[in-house]
């Protein structure tokens, strides 16, 4: 009984380090992780200049090994510190320190799959975790609600611009013709769609003056096209969050600027979002600190 009380209390240590940003050893745990994984990116960048493994590739292969074995053990450690190892696995970040694992090994059967390993980047997103950056996206709440408020008004625009942009590249395939690069009417309205979007690519360009004077006008109204998604999640965002004269309570304004920033994830669900000075996990009730 004692020994399974000491493995217990191993794990939930072990918890507390892997998955903690709390505590002085989880932050520290942490920031050696995201320093690793900076290292590892950066010398998958370093190897695909081609001088520079030439000269260092001995030196490249072996940090990248020792890296991939580290994180390794750190997926293993992850999966034995939590009770339903299943539910990491199957977890968006579980899979993704999978998918960073992986790249380096499957390179000994098939030559050149270990450039993946930059999905490594994609675990960085765990900075908003560790620095807490989650107290600077109190508003983004506001936006988020403004920008689904939206999404009617939105979807309509974006119709009524398909619609001109196929009009106009009909157009345009009739004045400009083979001739002058506008082969067909899908090839024309792609440049329709650029030429509104403000791009250029330059790719494909109108000679005739009908042609070129119609160019004008598309680019002229792709500026106000730009300005119009913009002012409608403005005129959203500001009825949200007026002076006074919005939809919503200065309470529910507040519940909505509220981030909690507790970083504590359950030993039993892996759930997270926890209020802050929370002992108990909001999902399955499981305590959340060991002392």
């Amino acid at each position: 009984m004692s020994d399974q009380n000491t493995k217990i209390s191993w794990k939930d240590k072990l918890h507390e380090i892997i998955y903690e940003a709390d505590t002085p050893s989880g932050k520290l745990f942490d920031i050696i992780l995201l320093i690793a994984i900076l290292a590892s990116i950066i010398l998958v960048m370093l190897e695909s200049v081609k001088s520079f493994d030439d000269k260092y590739h001995t030196f490249l292969n072996i940090s990248e090994w020792v890296i991939t074995i580290l994180f390794s053990i750190e997926y293993i450690a992850r999966i034995i510190s939590v009770r339903k190892p299943l539910k990491y696995i199957l977890s968006f970040y579980g899979i993704i320190d999978l998918l960073s694992t992986l790249p380096k090994y499957i390179s000994l059967f098939l030559a050149g799959s270990h450039a993946l390993v930059a999905l490594r980047a994609l675990r960085l997103l765990r900075v908003f975790r560790i620095l807490k950056l989650a107290r600077y996206l109190g508003a983004s709440n506001q936006l988020a609600n403004a920008i689904k408020a939206s999404r009617a008004k939105i979807a309509v625009f974006l119709f009524a611009v398909l619609i001109a942009a196929v009009i106009f590249g009909t157009i345009m395939y009739l004045v400009e013709g083979e001739d002058h690069g506008f082969d067909n009417i899908p090839k024309s309205v792609y440049w329709c769609i650029v030429t509104l979007t403000t791009v250029g690519f330059g790719d494909i360009a109108p000679e005739t003056p009908l042609g070129q004077l119609i160019a004008t006008i598309i680019m002229i109204l792709g500026y106000g096209i730009i300005a119009v998604p913009t002012g409608i999640v403005s005129a959203e965002y500001t009825k949200a969050s007026g002076d006074g004269k919005s939809k919503i309570s200065d309470e529910e304004r507040r519940n909505l600027e509220k981030v909690h920033l507790n970083s504590q994830c359950c030993i039993n669900c892996l759930a997270e979002k926890h209020q802050d000075g929370a002992e108990f996990c909001h999902k399955c009730g499981c305590k959340l600190h060991y002392d």
